[in-house]
């Protein structure tokens, strides 16, 4: 009995210092991938006259169930795995601290993405059959990337999963089930979002690449070093940057340039990276934080920006 309450009381500890945990399990701090691509899909139909409110509603759904759905699995597999111990200095995680049981988290993962292919259903009339298809490979992906004979991210495939499925996939589907149409500029756009997600989780690989290295994962950042990963993260930057200069010039537009109004902040927060190798956990929490309301900043005004060229 007094095993029992004294594992009660670390559970009820830790619970007080992180907060809900489910919402921790589903880390906001990532929500903007998910985001980001829809409203950059969304408004690119408006600026080509084929702007749909509920279809890029359910799109805006589905996005975000897939991704809570990827990170629940992700808190499972990692515990499983053993990527997640008391080594990582990186936020709470659900099942490893124990706030969480396995079997909750299973079925909740199971839930979320099963909610997911039913709210993505309703895209069906606008899109096909087929993106149920599209819909059921989301899903298998994101339970890969962290599970299975071969998780993606466990490989180095992570980067490459988040790049297409948060970027390309997310954005050219998004524009395709509001206008019925395929649009080069939509992939290219989709670049965005890609990029940036893949910065999100390049400061979770980095600050983790010791614990990720134990447990065998083999990220981007174990496999090629940490310098690596640092200028992988620069060079996403420069490919959202390059992709608005290629947008306002295919559209002429000077409004597609907004997000430069960012540059000064992206390259301190670059510069803040390269230095916190061996830093705790505070510099790292800073700079997930940062790096995601840096493309959540930097998709809302490409967005704005969209919508403005499309007006004026």
């Amino acid at each position: 009995m007094t095993v029992t309450a004294s594992a009660s009381s670390v559970r009820a500890a830790r619970l007080r210092q992180g907060g809900n945990p489910w919402i921790l399990a589903a880390r906001p701090k990532t929500l903007p991938a998910a985001v980001v691509p829809v409203c950059l899909g969304s408004a690119l139909a408006f600026v080509d006259g084929g702007f749909l409110w509920f279809p890029a509603l359910i799109c805006l759904s589905f996005a975000l169930l897939i991704q809570i759905g990827t990170n629940f699995a992700n808190d499972y597999f990692d515990f499983v795995k053993g990527a997640d111990t008391e080594a990582r200095i990186g936020p709470t995680r659900a099942v490893a601290a124990g706030l969480v049981t396995p079997k909750q988290m299973r079925r909740a993962t199971a839930g979320v993405f099963g909610l997911a292919i039913l709210i993505g259903a309703l895209l069906l009339p606008y899109g096909g059959w087929w993106l149920l298809v599209v819909g059921l490979l989301s899903v298998l992906c994101g339970i890969a990337y962290t599970g299975g004979p071969y998780p993606l991210g466990y490989n180095g495939w992570g980067d490459f999963f988040v790049f297409v499925f948060f970027g390309l996939v997310a954005t050219g589907f998004t524009y395709f089930v509001q206008t019925g149409a395929w649009s080069a500029t939509a992939w290219i756009l989709g670049c965005v979002p890609g990029a940036l997600s893949a910065n999100i989780l390049m400061v979770n690989n980095l600050r983790d690449v010791e614990t990720d290295r134990l447990a065998g994962k083999r990220t981007l950042v174990v496999r090629w070093g940490i310098a690596y990963g640092e200028y992988q993260y620069l060079a996403m930057w420069g490919l959202a940057y390059v992709v608005t200069l290629y947008l306002a010039w295919v559209l002429g537009s000077l409004w597609i340039l907004l997000p430069w109004l960012l540059f000064a902040w992206v390259l301190q927060v670059s510069v803040t990276l390269r230095r916190s190798q061996g830093r705790g956990a505070g510099r790292w929490g800073y700079l997930l934080a940062t790096t995601a309301k840096l493309m959540l900043l930097f998709g809302a005004l490409l967005t704005a920006g969209l919508i403005l060229a499309a007006v004026f």
